[in-house]
């Protein structure tokens, strides 16, 4: 598919790997049983009339589709049951494709694209019939490599982040742990400089692709200064002596994806390994989770129009009392009242969007989003589970499992109280110390 003519700015490579990846579908021998289109009737995109997509976007979204129903969705049901997902795998897939670094810089592996195509690849993500693997997919793209890719060396960047765009290597994020999960600058973890390594002693906690995971972008402590400044993130390969995986966390949702307790023990790092200054950690990792958060809202919009679309489908064929369930009112005007708050959260995402790509802050839209996409996603899932009844209290249907994998957004990544202190923050209505 050819690109119109000034959308964009690529050079040669860049453009090459765009329209390799835009003509996926011939060159992948996809069958054309395999539908590229979105399955939902409530998606608002169409080429000529959406907020800041263009055609490009669409193409992007188009092909990724493609991949997730040949490759993924087919064996989610049997990744959920075993729990955990082939994930370097995937991610070669994936990045063959481009997939993995869309945003991230051309001379290493990405398209060189803005933050809009990344938006996008997580909305489409969201057709993937699970949570857990977009989840992980989030932490390599938007979670573990977004401050390497704007602060690291090009030292770093050639050995981690390349190959993380390319698949080839898996990553995780070390940030939480047992005793500071969203309250980031309390980290007990340390890394204390021994000659030209860092000996680090502590652990982490929840951490997503652990099991997996070939390096982790770990925040942990470098000196003793305030809890804001003296904190560093540091490049970790995960097979250096002294790390542990002291085990597999066994979760309510999100099963396709390991999660794991890391424990380590005078593991020793070159201090090289540093992304950018030391102790600029804690505000790297604060300009990490704009993106991270933005991109959890993207990817659940999709899942949450699946799951109204679904019990559409479900509740008028389904009959109470000689009448489908879709025609009590009680029914058809909390269906729409749901599609409306998906519509509002959607209208927020593609704002914040649309004013990060321009290097605005969007810290406090951006908290605003994620808290909003928590708390619809809880509601939403509750309410159409009830609506299919029995049926949704069973492992057989994706409402259920939807129930249990969304209930993280308003936990993962900085919990729904977290949030809202920020947006007092910028309200300026917190107490006054």
């Amino acid at each position: 598919m050819a690109l119109r003519a000034g959308v964009l700015s690529l050079n040669l490579t860049a453009s090459h790997r765009f329209y390799k990846l835009l003509s996926l579908g011939g060159a992948r021998s996809l069958s054309e049983n395999v539908s590229s289109k979105p399955a939902n009737a409530s998606a608002p995109a169409t080429m000529g009339d959406h907020l800041i997509y263009t055609q490009e976007h669409f193409a992007l979204k188009e092909s990724l589709r493609k991949i997730i129903d040949l490759e993924i969705n087919p064996y989610v049901d049997q990744w959920e049951a075993e729990g955990k997902f082939p994930a370097h795998k995937i991610f070669k897939i994936l990045g063959s494709a481009g997939f993995l670094g869309v945003n991230k810089p051309v001379e290493y592996g990405g398209l060189g694209l803005d933050y809009s195509y990344s938006v996008a690849v997580a909305e489409e993500l969201g057709n993937i019939r699970c949570g857990g693997i977009p989840m992980a997919i989030g932490v390599q793209t938007d979670m573990a490599t977004p401050a390497l890719a704007r602060f690291g060396s090009a030292e770093l960047k050639q050995e981690f982040l390349l190959p993380s765009i390319m698949g080839d290597k898996v990553a995780c994020l070390g940030v939480s742990e047992i005793g500071a999960g969203s309250d980031v600058s309390s980290i007990m973890t340390k890394a204390v400089r021994k000659g030209d390594d860092f000996v680090i002693n502590g652990g982490k906690m929840w951490t997503t692709n652990g099991a997996q995971a070939d390096w982790m972008c770990l925040l942990a402590s470098t000196s003793d200064g305030a809890p804001h400044k003296n904190k560093s993130l540091i490049c970790l390969p995960m097979n250096l002596p002294g790390i542990v995986i002291a085990r597999q966390i066994d979760k309510m949702g999100m099963r396709s994806s390991d999660t794991v307790e890391v424990f380590f023990d005078d593991v020793r790092v070159p201090c090289k390994n540093v992304i950018g200054q030391q102790g600029m950690g804690f505000t790297y990792q604060m300009l990490q989770f704009q993106e991270e958060r933005l991109w959890a809202v993207a990817n659940i919009l999709t899942m949450m129009d699946t799951i109204i679309q679904e019990t559409i489908q479900y509740t008028r064929q389904r009959k109470v009392f000689k009448m489908p369930v879709l025609y009590h009112q009680s029914v058809h005007f909390r269906l729409a009242e749901l599609q409306t708050e998906i519509e509002l959260l959607r209208s927020l995402l593609h704002r914040s969007t649309a004013l990060y790509i321009k290097g605005n802050d969007v810290t406090k839209l951006a908290s605003m989003a994620k808290l909003k996409g928590g708390r619809l996603a809880r509601e939403l899932g509750d309410s159409c589970l009830q609506f299919w009844g029995g049926m949704g209290f069973t492992s057989d249907v994706l409402v259920s499992r939807f129930y249990r994998d969304s209930r993280l957004m308003s936990i993962g990544g900085g919990a729904d109280e977290v949030m809202l202190g920020i947006i007092c923050k910028y309200m300026d209505t917190l107490p006054k110390k």
